[in-house]
């Protein structure tokens, strides 16, 4: 009795290990696409920051200021849309590794529910029969 106790005990933990193995290389995928996301919105502003403030630079007088204000709003409006896009791709990532994640726990669940109902069902059958 202990044996099968100990053996039933060796299975699931074994079960849950490969299911956190394959979890955490859900997870870390995951992050190495929101990681790659991020350098990459990073690395398109500071060259889109780089380049105006290099123009910015060449500004002698008021009037090409003047002339290159837009310029300055219209940086500021890219960089909040590319931010806002930036930041759904992020979440949107998220949610895929989340679901996936939270896909391969309900599967681990299940199958370990249906073993030990299984278990269970045999011990019923096996005591009632004696």
């Amino acid at each position: 009795m202990f044996e099968q106790i100990n053996s039933q005990s060796l299975a699931l933990g074994k079960s849950y290990a490969d299911t956190f193995v394959k979890a955490q290389g859900l997870a870390l995928a995951g992050f190495e696409r929101i990681t790659e996301l991020n350098l990459r919105a990073f690395e398109e502003r500071v060259k889109a920051s780089v380049d105006f403030w290099s123009e910015a630079a060449e500004v002698r007088d008021f009037e090409a200021a003047k002339a290159f204000w837009p310029k300055g709003v219209q940086l500021a409006k890219e960089s909040a849309e590319k931010l806002y896009a930036n930041t759904q791709e992020v979440l949107g990532v998220s949610l895929k590794t989340s679901e996936a994640i939270g896909a391969l726990a309900k599967g681990s669940i299940e199958t370990t529910n249906e073993t030990i109902t299984k278990q269970v069902n045999a011990a019923k059958k096996a005591t009632g029969a004696r």
